[in-house]
C-alpha cells in the first residue's frame, strides 16, 4: 500500500515538523514493520496521572545486594523476565569456588563494573568493562573477579543470541568480525578445585532449580576445540554506530544481537543529525509489539532526566515514550551523543520481579512533566 497523507504532517519522517506539533512513530514489529507518524498538538507523555498496572517504569539497580555480593557460594538476583528472557544482576566480590552450567538458557553477560577471567570449556577470557560476553546454553563456566567492586548484567535468553543481518551496509558496518574474541585451550589438569578440596563442584541450573555435580578432576580439562558454537566477546569500544546526518535512526539500526525473543541494542557515543530541520533526540513512540528495556551504562543520558549510571528503565507495549522535555527544548545545543547503554526489546510482555519492585522509582511515570503533581 502506497503512505497515505493526511492533514498537517513533515514530508520526511523526524525532519522539519510543522510548528507546534510533536510527531509520534506508531509502528508494529518494533521499527521493522509497517509505520505511521502522527502530528500531536501536545507531547503524547503529558498525562497526568495513571490507573491499572501499565506505567513505565524506572529502576535503581544499584540498590540491589544479589548474594554473591558477599557470599562467593551466592547468586545473582533476577528483577525482570517473561517466558524468553530473564534479567539479573550480578555483584560477585569473590572468584566462584564452583563451576556454572545454565540449562535454562543462553547468556549474555555485560560488563558494567569490574575486570578478571572468565574460565570455560573452550578457554579462559580475560573481561574488562564495557564487554559483552556470550555464553551458549550449557556451557561450563566459572567467573573469577580481580576487583571488589563488581557488576554484570545478565540476559538470559530461551534461544541463542545471534549477530544480526547487516544487509546493505556491509559485514564491517557495526563491528568487524575481526574484533570478536575467543578462547584459546587451557585445560586445567591440577588436582585441587577452586574450593580448596579435591572435589570439583558443577552447579546446574534447571527450571530455575539447582542441582550439584562432583568430579575428583576440573570439568574444564578441554585440550582443544573446534566447531561454529564457542564462547565469545565484543567490547562496546569496538561497536561503530551507523549514522545518518540528515534524520534520526530507529534503535533497531543499533542491533548487536538477536534472538527469537529479544533485540539487543548498543548505543554508544556517535555525532547528532546536522540538519537544522532534524530531530536530535529519540522521536515519541508507543511500544506496540515490544516491552522496551533499556540500562545506562555511562555517560551523559540527555534524552532522560535524573538518570545515572547502573539504573534502567522498562517502557511496556501500549503506552507512549519517549525524550523528557528539559532534551525536546535543548536538543539544538547538542551536537553529539556522550552515553553508553544497553536496549533490550521483548516480543512478550516483561514482568517486574518482585526484586526489581524493591528498586524501582516509584514516581517515574510523572517525569515527562515538572508541572504535572504526582498522585
Amino acid at each position: 500500500m502506497y503512505p497515505l497523507k493526511k492533514g498537517k504532517i513533515a514530508r520526511q519522517a523526524h525532519v522539519g515538523l510543522p510548528e507546534g506539533t510533536y510527531e509520534e512513530e506508531h509502528g508494529r514489529k518494533g521499527f521493522y514493520g509497517k509505520t505511521a507518524h502522527l502530528y500531536h498538538a501536545h507531547p503524547p507523555t503529558d498525562w497526568i496521572r495513571f490507573e491499572g498496572k501499565l506505567r513505565p517504569h524506572c529502576l535503581d539497580l544499584n540498590k540491589l545486594t544479589p548474594t554473591d555480593q558477599n557470599d562467593p557460594n551466592g547468586a545473582p538476583v533476577a528483577f525482570l523476565g517473561n517466558d524468553d528472557v530473564k534479567l539479573y544482576v550480578s555483584r560477585r566480590s569473590h572468584p566462584m569456588p564452583f563451576y556454572f552450567r545454565n540449562a535454562d538458557g543462553d547468556e549474555l553477560l555485560f560488563v558494567h563494573r569490574g575486570e578478571g577471567t572468565i574460565e570455560t570449556d573452550f578457554g579462559p577470557l580475560r573481561f574488562e568493562r564495557g564487554d559483552y560476553l556470550v555464553l551458549p546454553r550449557a556451557v561450563t563456566y566459572r567467573i573469577a573477579p580481580e576487583t571488589k567492586d563488581n557488576f554484570f548484567l545478565i540476559i538470559q535468553s530461551k534461544s541463542e543470541f545471534e549477530q544480526p543481518e547487516k544487509g546493505l551496509i556491509g559485514q564491517h558496518a557495526l563491528y568487524d568480525p575481526g574484533v570478536v574474541v575467543t578462547p584459546e585451550p587451557a585445560p586445567q589438569l591440577s588436582d585441587r578445585s577452586p574450593s580448596g578440596t579435591d572435589e570439583f563442584e558443577v552447579r546446574i541450573k534447571v527450571d530455575d532449580e539447582f542441582s550439584k555435580v562432583f568430579y575428583p578432576f576440573s570439568p574444564l580439562d578441554v585440550v582443544g576445540w573446534k566447531g561454529d558454537l564457542t564462547v565469545w566477546k565484543i567490547n562496546l569500544r569496538d561497536i561503530r554506530p551507523v549514522m545518518s546526518h540528515r534524520a534520526h535512526l530507529p534503535p533497531s539500526a543499533h542491533s548487536t544481537f538477536i534472538t527469537q525473543g529479544a533485540v539487543v541494542c548498543s548505543f554508544v557515543p556517535r555525532p547528532l543529525e546536522q540538519d537544522p530541520d532534524a530531530l536530535r533526540v529519540p522521536f515519541f513512540h508507543r511500544n506496540t509489539d515490544f516491552d522496551e528495556f533499556i540500562f545506562y551504562h555511562d555517560g551523559d543520558f540527555f534524552s532522560k532526566d535524573n538518570i545515572k549510571p547502573g539504573m534502567a528503565t522498562l517502557h511496556p507495549r501500549g503506552i507512549h515514550h519517549g525524550p523528557h522535555p528539559k532534551a525536546l527544548a535543548n536538543q539544538a545545543k547538542k551536537t553529539a551523543t556522550d552515553e553508553y547503554a544497553v536496549m533490550l526489546d521483548g516480543l512478550n510482555p516483561i514482568h517486574v520481579l518482585p526484586d526489581g519492585e524493591r528498586c524501582e522509582w516509584k514516581e517515574y511515570w510523572a517525569s515527562w512533566s515538572p508541572a504535572q503533581t504526582v498522585k
